[in-house]
């Protein structure tokens, strides 16, 4: 006959089989799903992050992977959907989340949102390189050329040995000199500018000072018309 202790211990046995279980299945679906992802098998993977975030939401591993596979597949939406899901329990995995949706949102053409996020990136983690250059790249669409130079000097700061120097280096000259060709035709503008109103100033001088002296002859002229015809008297030949 089973004493009660062994029946204590026998229950307590179960109950931690039983919730371990799910914790078990969802590591096995993630562990199963990235085993699958690194041979570049996404569709095969998909399923297993899938079952794996569904069982626990703030799995920000899982998650993460999860996005990816549908970022590979195209389904950017359902990417976004995810990363922003569990970015606020992202963790030690929060910048790269953040990063990640920056990548989305600037495939998708929208940059104000990209730049948002790869911001949100560097707050997390100040020494992302990556999400400097990505912010660069971005920044260089919005028209905000001086912080995508800032952005690019971080960058090689960060990776001074990075293959892209030669690139980022060719563009931030690029960008320096457009914005140093602005700078002369603003100056060339406002000097046109200058002499343009000068140029008109004279005129107005001119042409003012031309009515004032006609004004002057017409008084002249008006008041000796004024004398002649007050004159009452006769003029006699002589």
């Amino acid at each position: 006959m089973i004493c009660r202790h062994t029946k204590i211990k026998v229950f307590f046995a179960v109950l931690i089989i039983a919730l371990s279980a799910p914790v078990f299945a969802q590591n096995s679906d993630f562990e199963r799903g990235k085993a699958l992802f690194i041979e570049n098998k996404s569709d095969e993977a998909l399923v297993f992050f899938e079952r794996a975030f569904a069982a626990d939401p703030v799995h920000a591993e899982a998650a993460l992977y999860l996005g990816m596979v549908y970022e590979q597949l195209g389904r950017l939406d359902e990417a976004i959907a995810v990363y922003r899901k569990i970015l606020p329990y992202g963790g030690n995995e929060s910048a790269r989340i953040a990063y990640n949706l920056g990548n989305v949102y600037f495939r998708k053409g929208t940059a104000s949102f990209a730049e948002q996020y790869y911001t949100q990136a560097i707050r997390f983690d100040g020494s992302y390189a990556s999400a400097y250059l990505n912010r660069a790249n971005t920044r260089i669409k919005t028209g905000a050329l001086e912080d995508a130079v800032a952005d690019y000097e971080r960058f090689l700061g960060l990776e001074p040995s990075s293959p892209k120097r030669p690139q980022i280096e060719k563009l931030i000259g690029l960008i320096r000199e457009q914005a140093a060709a602005e700078q002369m035709r603003r100056l060339m503008a406002e000097e046109a500018a200058r002499a343009e109103m000068e140029q008109r100033r004279r005129l107005m001088d001119e042409v003012s000072a031309s009515l004032q002296a006609a004004a002057e002859d017409s008084e002249g002229i008006s008041a000796g018309a004024e004398d002649l015809s007050g004159y009452t008297g006769e003029f006699e030949l002589e």
